[in-house]
């Protein structure tokens, strides 16, 4: 029971401000994520401390039990030393196993488990509060290990520095208090030492805290490749480069052992000098235990005493050292995930943002220019568009004009340079990011699923339908047939079936029916579709055109594809060069006027549109 109440005291998931900016520093960074747990490690503290105190003292104890004997006989020493003998015994049996069960219960069952996930949890959502490009810039193996990893690296921070180092200063104080108490020139070896060991540990401590960031970083680098083959397997297999792969991956390999090596050729050469110095430390203080002791200035068990804790203060140096070893391991993890977590958000919500109401679903494009950060070159330049509520509209274009840039301007997925975007109304930089997304759905020409099953992927439209209502929408999407012949490799079949990583185990036709469906049950006021039948065959596409014409209704759409005669019959397009308006109208007058439009008609071969070599020829 006291351990199950334990292990609920510390609430990984409890409510924070999840957009705050973790701080940039080493120290910052720790206890920004250590800072909800501070009391719990504040009471591991005191336990440790009073553990620590009390072990120390058994040197003290075992001191003072050799001058009894030797001062006793047999027949006095349970009647002059009686009580003192009882009490040892009693924090020996008792108050030691109490302190130490302690110690481990908090640890174990309050500390470490807890707090490493309330820090992966808070990472992790602060790294996916980031904006699309910064997903797009790195491996997401990498990612997700530094989130996995900072979680375990902090935590062992605050639980090394209570546990190990403050274990360690207990002893070093309680032999120089005893040494001190004696004699100056017995606590004088063991003070040189310390200045010594502590001289040691500044040399070795910003070096191995340098060389711990390279192994981290190479070591993410290294997961980062694997990941990226495994993800892109199916490139790798067709184009057969699986020697190339494997050359990549050597590499990465070569640079992390490299890194390795490099850093133990450091802890080699201070463990060498550590052990030379722990050699004269044991030489030195037996030399002067003898001098006093024959002086008759030290006690037979006072010199065992001290001794005693001499050897256990040399034990545990080394012990100290590849824990210090182990820290700035940690402070190399942490580094280099705070380098790439703790970076602002690009996109964030403005103070006081609201929600966004759509009551009609009108969309306008006022001056907007964006140049994904470039000086020169816009792909969408001072551009001004209205599309009325209820009003279909396809975008029309070559490679490159701006389209798909449009839709994701509109998402709010890059923020714009110039001008603004306003939905009935209202500017899409002003309300909250999670609001617009909600009242606009999206089929894109690349459709991923989740690694979940075939139900998690419809219901991620609406996380509150039913199960009559998945199937729904799966059968209006032409899903459900296939749905129900699905198996994986657990045997979970039809709506329970996974689909693998990034939908894998479907083709990319049942992946767009599954994203269609979706979109269906989220019923969204805005519709995107940016070649949402692409990858569907002629047969199903007139089949589920219908879908799509019953799913349009009543809703302001944004359409983009390339197949030009899937977009002829909307309310009007839209045609786009060089992130400019050229033309806009219905298909039919498009055509007659003979611009830019009827030249990608008349080069469609197959009703694909030609890419900008085409484009050109065609001019």
């Amino acid at each position: 029971m006291f351990l199950d109440w334990l292990e609920r005291r510390i609430d990984p998931f409890a409510p924070f401000d999840e957009a705050e900016r973790p701080p940039g520093t080493v120290a910052g960074f720790a206890w920004f994520y250590l800072r909800p747990v501070r009391k719990p490690l504040a009471v591991l503290f005191v336990t440790a401390l009073t553990a620590g105190s009390v072990e120390a003292s058994l040197y003290l104890l075992m001191g003072w039990f050799v001058d009894i004997l030797a001062r006793s006989g047999p027949e006095t020493l349970w009647r002059d030393h009686g009580t003192g003998l009882m009490l040892a015994a009693a924090l020996i049996l008792v108050v030691r196993p109490l302190l130490a069960w302690a110690h481990e219960a908090i640890s174990n069952q309050l500390v470490v488990p807890q707090t490493t996930g309330l820090i992966r949890w808070r990472t992790h959502l602060y790294t996916l509060g980031h904006a699309l490009s910064y997903f797009q810039a790195d491996f997401a193996g990498r990612l997700a290990n530094r989130v996995t990893q900072v979680g375990v690296a902090v935590r062992e921070l605050a639980v090394v520095v209570i546990d190990t180092l403050l274990y360690v200063a207990i002893f070093a104080v309680t032999a120089v208090s005893l040494f001190g108490s004696i004699s100056p020139w017995l606590v004088l070896p063991v003070l040189v030492w310390i200045l010594a060991y502590a001289g040691l540990t500044a040399y070795f401590v910003p070096r191995a805290r340098a060389r711990s960031l390279q192994v981290a970083d190479t070591r993410s680098a290294l997961v980062g490749r694997i990941v990226d083959s495994y993800t892109n397997i199916l490139t790798v297999k067709l184009f057969a480069r699986d020697r190339e792969e494997r050359s990549a991956v050597r590499n990465a390999t070569v640079e992390h052992t490299d890194a390795y090596l490099h850093s133990f050729r450091l802890i080699t050469a201070v463990t060498g000098t550590l052990s030379l110095l722990n050699s004269i430390l044991i030489v030195v203080t037996a030399g002067v235990v003898l001098a006093l002791w024959a002086r008759g200035q030290m006690t037979t068990g006072e010199g065992a005493a001290g001794l005693a804790l001499v050897l256990r203060l040399i034990a545990m140096s080394g012990w100290v050292m590849q824990t210090v070893r182990g820290l700035f391991e940690h402070i190399g993890t942490v580094q280099e995930s705070m380098q790439t977590i703790a970076r602002p958000h690009a996109l964030t919500d403005r103070p006081g943002a609201r929600d966004l109401a759509v009551t009609g679903g009108e969309v306008r494009f006022e001056g907007a220019s964006f140049h994904y950060g470039k000086a020169e070159g816009g792909i969408i330049e001072d551009l001004t568009l209205r599309i009325a509520p209820g009003e279909k509209v396809g975008l029309v274009g070559p490679s490159g004009a701006g389209k798909t840039t449009l839709t994701s301007l509109l998402l709010r997925l890059h923020d714009l340079e110039g001008g603004r975007i306003l939905i009935d109304g209202q500017d899409i930089a002003a309300v909250t990011q999670a609001s617009l997304r909600r009242q606009i759905a999206v089929v894109t020409q690349d459709t991923s699923l989740l690694h979940r099953t075939i139900r998690d992927n419809i219901a991620y439209g609406r996380e509150d339908a039913t199960e009559a209502e998945i199937v729904a929408a799966a059968r209006a999407a032409h899903a459900d047939a296939f749905i129900r012949d699905l198996s994986d490799h657990k045997g979970r079949g039809g709506y329970d079936a996974q689909v693998g990583e990034r939908g894998v185990k479907l083709s990319g036709g049942q992946r767009q029916r599954i994203a269609i469906a979706r979109v269906i049950l989220k019923d969204a006021p805005i519709l995107i579709l940016d070649e949402a039948t692409s990858a569907l065959d002629s047969e199903v596409e007139a089949a589920i055109q219908g879908s799509l014409d019953r799913l349009m209704q009543g809703k302001t759409v944004l359409a983009i594809a390339h197949r030009l005669s899937t977009i002829a019959a909307l309310d009007r397009l839209v045609v786009l060069d060089q992130g400019r308006i050229v033309e806009e109208g219905r298909h039919a007058d498009l055509v007659k006027a003979g611009g830019l439009y009827a030249r990608l008609w008349a080069r469609q071969s197959g009703g694909f549109l030609g890419d900008d070599a085409e484009r050109a020829a065609a001019e």
